[in-house]
Order: C-alpha cells, then structure tokens, then sequence
C-alpha cells in the first residue's frame, strides 16, 4: 500500500500547488472597476423604398433612424466604453432588415482588411450583427461581414456556435477617410421568426478592432457570466412584417474523373484504370410555414469534400473523422443535441465492411474491392421553432447498397453485400425555458432490409438555472435498442451534474453511468460503455487584466471510474490546465495529467472480460502561440508522459508557424512528432492448446516503439471575397518496431511468451492533396474545380529515415479525381420580382 499512498500524496500536492497559483494570480490583482450597464433598446424605422447596398450611408433615410453607439469593451478589458465610436442604424420593410454601420478609426492603416474565404475572417476588423427573432434568450443567427467584403453567419443555441450554416444575404462596404462602413441586407427568408402584429427581438452589434485586438458590444456581454444570447439588448418597432415565401432550389451539374492504381480493380493489363461520369442534382429549400423549413438534397455529390486525415490507429476504438459534406452540416443544430448523433454514419463504412475479411467462411478468396463508404440517395430535414419555443427537428436519410468483390485461385469472382439499403431517421423536440434552460427529447432509429440488425435510441436531456443564471442542474439519459435475429439487446445510459455557472470561481459536480449493454454507435459514436464516472471540476478564471495578463483560464478535476458490469474499479485521473493570454497578445498554456494508481484497462485485449494493468503514469503538456496580427506567427505544442513501467515513455511536440505575405496570399505549415518508446499494446489473438488439450485463446502484447511524423503545408490565394484558390498537401507517416512479445495472463499482468511473428513491424503512410477553385458568382451560386490526390499504404517493412519513406510515398501509385461542379442559386422571391419589372 505504500506505493499507492506516495501517488496519492504526490497528486494531493500537485492540488494544493495549482490552488496555490490561483490565488496568487488573484492577490496581483488591482481593484476591479465596477461597472453597470443596463439592457439597451432601439428601434426599426419602416421605410417605403430601399436603399442600395452599396456600402455608402448617403440615403437621407439613414438620419432619421434611432443610433446604436456607445459599444462597451468586452475584451480585453470588459466594461469601459469604447474610445473610437462605432454608429449602427436599423430600417426594415416587407422584405428585409437593413442595417448601416459606421467604424470611426484613427487612420485606414489602422483597419485591418485581410481577404479570405466564405466564413473564414483572417486577420481583420469586422462588424457583426445579432438576432435573437424568438426572444428565448437561447437561439439566435449571427451575420458578420468585415472592410474586405468577406460574409460570416452562424447560428446560436445551447449547443453554442454553428459557423457551418449559411444564408443568402447581401452586403457592401467601403472605406471612408478614416473610417470604415458597411451596409448589410437581411432578407426575412433568411431568418425565422413569429407571425405577431408586432415584433420585438433581442438584438446586439459586435465590432472587432483587430489593430488593438479588440471587441465590442453595443449591449454589454459579461464574460463572467454564462450564456451569449440571453446578454442582448432589444430591437423593436418592427411591426406587420410577415415570413415570405421561403422557395429556392439549387441544382448542380457535376463531372468528375477519376485515376486509381489498376490492382484496385483486381486487373493487371495496365498502371491505372479511369473512372468518368457525369451526373446532376437538387438541393431544395422549402418554408412550410413562419418557423419551419423542409431542406432536401437528391442524389447529393460528395466528391469535393475535403479528404479525410487518415492515421494509424493502434487503439481498440474507431477513428472519429470531422463531418465536411454542406448537407450534414447546415442547420443542424437540433439534431446535435446531446451528442447523439455522428453524421458520419451516414455514408461511412458499410455495416458489414470487415466481414469479407473473415477467413472461416471466405476461405480461398481474396478480396479484389471493398468500398470504404456507402452511397447516399436522399436526405431530408424538417426543423424550426414555434413563438413558444418548442424546436422540432426530423431528419431522413436513404443509404443505398454496397457491394465487395472477392475472387478465388480460378479466377471465379464472388459479390458480397456489405451494406443493405438502409434508412435512418432522427426527430428531436426542444422545449426553451426561461433562465437560458431548456428539456430535450431525441430519437434516432436505423432500419436495414434484409437480415441485418435494427436500431433504436431514445434520449432526454435537461438544464435548468436559477434567475440570476449562476447555478444549474443539467443531465441526460438514453436507452439503446439493438434488434437481432434472436432477440433485442437494451442498453441505457444517464448522466446528472450540478454545478455553479457564473462568476470567476466555477464548478461542477456530476456522475454517469453507461451499462454493458448500451451501444449508440448505429447513428450515434461512443467509445467506451460499461462505467460508472464521478467528476469533480474547479475553475478559477480571470477575465480582465492583472499583472502582465489580459485574461487566466484555470481548471483542476478528477475522474474516478468503476465497471457497470461487474462493480469493480477501473481507473482514476487528477487532471489540470492553465491557459492565458499577455498583454503582449502572446498566449500559453500549460496543462497535467496523472493516474497516481495502477488502473485497470478493459478495452486494450480486445476480448470481452479481459483487462490489462496500466501503470501509473504521469503527463505535463503545453503550448505557445505568438500574436496573430503579426505577418509571421508561430504555435509550438509539446507534452510528455512518464510511466512507471520500464523506461515507458512517450514525447510529442509540434511546431506551426504562418505566413501573410499580403492580404490575399498567405501559408501555414504544420509539423507534428509523437515518440513513444518501451510503449506497449495489444497485437494479435492466437490459438493454443491447454493443459487439457482444450483449444484456448492467447492475447499477445507487444512492446514496441512507435515513430509518428505529421507534415502539412496549406496556401490560398484570395483574388476577391467571391473568388478563391486554396492548396493543402498533408502527409503521415507511422512506423512500429516491436522488439518482444507478452501474454496477457487473467490478472492483467504480462509474462515473456516465445510467439514470434514473420512480419512484427508495421509502415504507415497516408498522403494527401487538395487544391480548390472557387467562385461565388452570385448569391448562393458558385463553380468549384477540385484537384484530389491520395495515397494510403501500410506495410510491414519499415524505412529507417523520413526522406526515403517520403520518396517512396511520391513514387507509389496513386489515386486522383479532378472534377467540376456548379451550383445555381434559384430563390422563388427574386425570380417573382424580376419577371415583375419586365
């Protein structure tokens, strides 16, 4: 027992350190100033004839308007008014907002106006615009537009930020002396709101001043306290305004040509084999009524999302990959709540993708193709929000077959479907509450033809705050249907915390528990089930200067965790960060973690009721990033982790810098090692026989070291804020040596074994490129021409030094699509008004 009290003490030490820091941040503080500002309010003028988005405020129309000004600094000094007024004005009609905006500054060197892409600011100033059209304090929609001309929107909720939806709105802008406008126009189909004879929205103004790496609010938002959309002032005076017609379609037509390595294709007659097709589709955006919308995409084209960051993975779990397809990520923040959801699912591995790979019932086969993804038919989404509240959300996708190809020693071909045709649904209900709260209902169900398996899930989630929004209750809980041939397997799940929200000392207490059974992973992605979680987490942040600091983020937690099935304990963690910005604008961070207890792994053996003792270990980590407004910025990250087993140890460290050589062209670069070495893990499975000539199971660990090296180098080159050209080019490379080989014995340690493989070591590599043109050649319609290139290989004959393995790489055939795509914007409101002119 000693051993385990000394980690213990070592991590209690560690505690009362961090605490220590944290208080003495404080006691450098000065006096903080108080400051009071109320809720502010303005009001729309109606007006009969629009102006024109030209970035010019010349119409008289503009003065007679009520004024926003006054902004209140929100970083880095919360609370003082700002020194350089910023002048917001608000019209309206039947049709659209209008809002005119003035940036006074000292001198146009002083505006920073970088270019960049769609949703991508950069390095520059920018005004934004916020509306909360339902006045529940929860949702909202955020139009950003900066100097350069470049459009940002977003969508707000609980679940936080969406900067992947978009909408069709204009804007202009211009500079003016010293000072900067912009004028945007908000077409009502672009927003939802109520049908009331008067209208009254939360609404706030942001500016950013990038010289001074400032932000602004026109109504007050207090860092310190928690929530975005319940800190806005008001926008009234907005009265008999009706939701249009909300109609559009976006039909594309697409070529695509594709060059891939002949032995893909089980041919051996030439190199490469080429692939040419032409194909066309529809998005269409429907309003049902004011609050709901039906969005639709049929036969979708998915070949010039951006590739995927493919690794090495040695872990028992399955790669997460990031969702880039336009139709999975636009408005989907309804269905995302509690993270039942990946979309990924959706036109990923076919269900049954490693079944072909089965020696006992494909003996004699090789397998010639096997597609990594499905393809998806259509998919479908309802979702809006009535004046009550009440968010409803149903999603529909159809996923059609696939199919594997093997073929035996006679040539004799043989087709396996790995996927059925598949249709998924999700319908999510969400009640917002008062106090920025809110209860959740989900449902999502997975249902294949044929003999494959169904699925099911059924979630609920809650948040309730007090008034004052400083402390809330928040939790959730799912059950899992699986529908298999001889029965159902049930799972369930819940989670509850409670916590304080607001204010510079935080914390929150919750406890999980996710049974045996629960497997959400149909539709849904979660790595580990079978646990019983307590957390604890302490933070202690400032959030105004002191000392040499602009800001501190601090945090200390612990995680105890014990099996569902059976009640036994598996692991504990102490876990820390700190993190803040100088008032040189230069960032850093440091962060901890410690297992001061040998722990217990269930997951590594890849068997059930197995585990593997982990070691106590230990792991100090951080980072730096220099200023960005700078034409050279720079981000280091290193961490390293020590274990008391061997000389187990790993090392990481990156290394980032970026280069703006002017406003439209720039590069970044990233370089990335990971260095474990005496590391050990699972291998493989073997077959023996025991001492009662009974065949039995061998797990076989192997101790190895393992050399990653990650190479990215990205370019664009921006000709307007309409036209663009970006490059990226990334490379992995993994190599494994694994020197000697463990049985795992049924308490969890390892003893020497004599199995001995031909091939112990592994040579990864995974290298892609990217370059896109784009042109948004009007609103909402754009012409895209992609260049992919793509190699993935892994093999069992290391190479001893980067450049070789990189040369190899180059010269190893590869595959490439080259194809074009367009897209045409067709909004049913414009085409009316102007066949109306006519």
């Amino acid at each position: 027992m000693k051993p385990f009290f000394t980690a213990v003490s070592k991590a209690l030490l560690f505690c009362f350190f961090f605490i220590y820091l944290c208080q003495a941040a404080g006691a450098q503080q000065a006096q903080k100033k108080e400051y009071n500002h109320p809720q502010k309010s303005m009001q729309a003028l109606r007006i009969t004839a629009p102006p024109d988005i030209d970035g010019v405020l010349d119409e008289p129309i503009w003065q007679q308007a009520d004024v926003a000004t006054q902004f209140i600094q929100h970083r880095p000094t919360p609370g003082p008014v700002e020194k350089r007024p910023t002048e917001v004005r608000i019209l309206y009609d039947d049709v659209a907002l209008y809002i005119g905006a003035v940036m006074h500054d000292v001198s146009q060197d002083s505006i920073f106006r970088e270019m960049s892409r769609r949703d991508d600011l950069g390095n520059t100033d920018w005004f934004g615009v916020f509306l909360d059209t339902y006045k529940d304090e929860i949702n909202g929609f955020g139009f950003i537009v900066s100097p350069a001309g470049v459009q940002f929107d977003a969508r707000y909720s609980s679940n936080g930020e969406d900067e992947s939806w978009n909408a069709v709105w204009e804007s202009s802008t211009r500079l003016e002396g010293t000072d900067w406008a912009a004028e945007l126009k908000i077409p009502y189909s672009a927003i939802r709101f109520g049908n009331k004879p008067e209208q009254v929205w939360g609404l706030n103004f942001m500016r950013n001043r990038q010289s001074t790496r400032e932000q602004f609010f026109w109504n007050h938002v207090e860092p310190s306290k928690d929530g975005f959309v319940n800190q806005w002032g008001l926008l009234q005076g907005l009265k008999n305004i009706e939701a249009p017609l909300r109609l559009s379609l976006t039909p594309y037509v697409s070529g695509y040509m594709e060059r891939y390595p002949a032995e893909q294709a089980g041919a051996e007659d030439a190199r490469y084999k080429h692939e040419f097709n032409f194909s066309g589709g529809l998005d269409l955006k429907y309003g049902i009524n004011d609050a709901f919308t039906l969005d639709m995409t049929l036969i979708p084209d998915f070949s010039q999302v951006q590739s995927d960051n493919r690794v090495l993975n040695l872990s028992p779990f399955e790669q997460q990959f990031n969702e880039n397809r336009p139709f999975f990520l636009e408005g989907t923040e309804l269905f995302n709540k509690g993270d039942f959801f990946y979309s990924r699912r959706i036109g990923g591995a076919p269900v049954n993708y490693g079944a072909v790979y089965d020696q006992d019932k494909y003996a004699g086969y090789e397998v010639l193709q096997n597609p990594r993804e499905t393809k998806m038919i259509n998919g479908t989404k309802v979702s809006g929000r009535t004046q009550s509240g009440l968010g409803i959300g149903i999603f529909n996708a159809v996923v059609g077959r696939q199919h594997a190809v093997l073929q035996d020693s006679a040539g004799n071909r043989l087709e396996v479907e790995t996927q059925p045709l598949t249709n998924y649904n999700i319908a999510v209900f969400d009640q917002s509450l008062k106090n920025n709260s809110y209860i959740t209902l989900v449902n999502t169900n997975v249902m294949r033809q044929g003999g494959t398996y169904d699925a099911n899930l059924t979630g609920a989630l809650f948040r309730f705050a007090n008034k004052a929004n400083k402390y809330a209750v928040n939790g959730k809980a799912a059950l899992s249907q699986r529908y298999i041939a001889d029965g159902t397997d049930l799972g369930y799940m819940y989670q509850v915390g409670v916590g304080k929200i607001s204010g510079n000392f935080l914390y929150n207490l919750s406890h999980s528990v996710k049974s045996d059974k629960y497997d959400p992973n149909d539709l849904g992605i979660l790595f580990v089930n079978n646990t019983m979680d307590e957390e604890v987490n302490l933070s202690y942040n400032r959030y105004e200067p002191f000392w040499k600091m602009l800001n501190l983020y601090t945090n200390l937690g612990a995680v105890y965790s014990r099996r569902y099935d059976p009640n036994v304990f598996q692991n504990f963690v102490v876990y820390s960060n700190l993190n803040g910005t100088f008032k040189n604008f230069m960032s850093a961070g440091l962060n901890f973690n410690l297992e001061p207890v040998e722990t217990y792994d269930f997951f590594e053996p890849r068997t059930a009721g197995r585990y593997y003792t982990f070691p106590v270990n230990y792991r100090a980590g951080g980072w730096y990033s220099t200023d960005y407004r700078k034409r050279l910025a720079l981000d280091l990250e290193f961490s390293y982790r020590l274990f008391e087993e061997n000389d187990r140890r790993s090392l990481n460290f990156g290394v980032s810098p970026r280069f703006r050589v002017n406003n439209q062209l720039s590069f970044s670069y990233s370089f990335q090692s990971g260095n474990s070495y005496d590391d050990i893990g699972f291998f493989t499975n073997t077959e023996v026989v025991n001492g009662t000539g009974e065949p039995e199971k061998k797990i076989i660990f192997g101790l190895r070291d393992v050399n990653s090296v990650y190479n990215s180098l990205s370019g664009s080159y921006i000709f307007n804020n309409r036209m663009s050209l970006a490059l990226r080019v990334r490379h992995n490379w993994s190599k494994v040596l694994t020197r000697e080989f463990f049985a795992l014995e049924p308490n969890g340690s390892l003893v020497a074994d004599t199995y001995r493989p031909e091939t112990p070591h592994q040579n990864y590599n995974s290298f892609n490129l990217d370059m896109v043109y784009s042109w948004w050649f009007a609103p909402g319609s754009e012409i895209s021409i992609v260049w992919k290139n793509a190699f993935e290989e892994n093999v069992h004959l290391p190479e001893p030094r980067y450049f070789d393995n990189f040369s190899h790489t180059l010269s190893s055939p590869q595959s490439s699509t080259f194809s074009i795509k367009v897209l045409y914007y067709l909004d049913y409101l414009t085409m009316r008004s102007k066949l109306a002119k006519r």
